[in-house]
């Protein structure tokens, strides 16, 4: 039977990841099936690997000062054993050093490299704990006296530009922090306050969103979803406040009106958007061309007994403007994107991404937002979104959009949503920052003229 552990997961799972442009959800989940890890091991492998991605230049800084060769030629699996153990050692205070090498050591055995490298890792690992108060700590500069910003350099120097230091460090540190669970309350839920009682009584701690009027924060929340109340009477569906107020920018009140997901994923917004219409008996369309979201989408729907009042269409937004004639009331336009502004949530994107991929996302996204526009009704709203923070991917994609149809017009976000989402707003937009406690998110809300006159 082969090894399973946390750590082992989370070295694989990493190692993986630099070989493979697959997201690290596909990666980890694959894992986890293929070494059989539940519960508490997959929560704490799922920890490990988010933690060393979000301190992957500490962790590579630690390691350089321990190991007495570069670290481009240290073996990939030894790397990732060495940089798992150290974030243990040094971020991890209920795991007792010793038992993280331990652990660490008996991982990089069970993935069959040389023996001289296991005891390289154990030396190494040791050797960090007998040095560690000697050793830079999390959270202090470079040898340089910059900040280590656990970023890619590319993607700070762009956001120096744009936000300035302070900014750009106040980003840099949400992202670099554990993220809460966010939930968001359903029609089919007690309420806010009566739900965060319940919560409050089993002990878990809760607590109200800062931003959105359903969203409940669980700030130190381990367990699985599934355990938490109301889970299987679709009380709630994870969603972050960003996400929840998007939606709300459409503001339906058209009856019997017609509503488009252009780019639905797994439907977390379309689920928003089905509660939103419900008693305007509004119908549906949602389009997602990426089979495994398909997936996920059609369990999501059917979990909250929805799957009768959507339809989803299995394809591309051209296919379906294409073969559809019919208008719609509104659309909301989440387009892909670089995902910059989500880099807490989702650390392996900042590795991952290079900045020739901002132009690319850019063009795709104007494409989606020309074929949104012909299937939108006169009167009617369109939602741009994206969770970038790159101004070539909001700003310049509406303002672009704009200029090429006349018969638009940005209307203020701060008009449609709660007061408190005032500090969101800026310059019409919603564009929330990661410093604020939230995902970093832009959204534009466009309305079509009836005609140019």
């Amino acid at each position: 039977m082969r090894y399973s552990s946390a750590r082992y997961a989370a070295i694989e799972t990493l190692q993986l990841l630099g070989n493979k442009h697959t997201p690290l959800p596909i990666i980890f989940e694959q894992v986890c099936q293929r070494q059989h890890l539940k519960g508490p091991d997959r929560a704490l492998a799922m920890n490990l690997i988010y933690g060393v991605l979000r301190n992957y230049q500490y962790l590579e800084r630690l390691m350089a000062l321990l190991c007495s060769q570069p670290l481009k030629k240290l073996h990939p699996t030894v790397f990732q054993a060495l940089a798992v153990g150290l974030y243990q050692i040094f971020f991890l205070s209920r795991i007792p050093p010793s038992a993280a090498v331990n652990e660490t050591v008996e991982a990089a055995r069970a993935a069959r490299i040389p023996t001289r490298l296991i005891g390289f890792v154990n030396g190494v690992l040791r050797q960090s704990i007998r040095r560690q108060q000697a050793l830079p700590q999390p959270g202090e500069p470079g040898d340089d006296g910059r900040p280590i910003y656990n970023h890619p350099s590319w993607l700070i120097r762009r956001w120096l530009a744009r936000f300035g230091r302070q900014e750009t460090e106040a980003i840099c540190r949400s992202n670099n922090e554990r993220q809460p669970l966010t939930l968001r309350l359903t029609a089919l839920s007690p309420g806010r306050n009566e739900y965060i009682a319940r919560l409050t009584a089993i002990g878990i701690d809760a607590r109200c969103g800062d931003y959105a009027p359903d969203a409940v924060v669980l700030d130190n929340f381990h367990g699985g979803i599934d355990t938490l109340p109301g889970y299987h009477h679709g009380h709630f569906q994870v969603q972050g406040e960003a996400a929840q107020l998007c939606t709300l920018l459409l503001q339906p009140s058209v009856r019997d009106g017609r509503w488009l997901d252009a780019c639905a994923g797994v439907g977390g917004k379309s689920r928003h958007l089905l509660e939103l219409i419900d008693h305007l008996h509004g119908r549906l369309v949602a389009v997602e061309p990426q089979p495994h979201r398909q997936k996920m989408f059609r369990e999501n729907m059917a979990a909250a007994k929805m799957e009768k009042r959507c339809l989803l269409f299995p394809g591309s937004l051209e296919q379906y403007a294409a073969g559809n004639s019919q208008k719609f009331d509104g659309i909301l336009v989440d387009a892909p994107c670089s995902g910059t502004g989500v880099l807490g949530r989702q650390p392996d994107i900042r590795w991952r991404r290079q900045p020739e991929d901002i132009c690319r996302y850019a063009a795709r996204q104007r494409q989606l937002l020309r074929l949104a526009a012909r299937l939108l009704r006169p009167e009617g709203v369109l939602v741009y979104a994206t969770c970038s923070l790159e101004v070539e991917e909001n700003d310049e994609v509406v303002s672009s959009f704009l200029e090429e149809n006349s018969t638009f017009q940005l209307s203020d976000s701060g008009l449609y949503l709660p007061q408190t989402a005032d500090p969101l707003v800026r310059d019409q937009y919603f564009q929330p920052r990661p410093s604020e406690g939230i995902d970093g998110f832009f959204a534009a809300r466009l309305v079509c003229n009836i005609s140019d006159d």
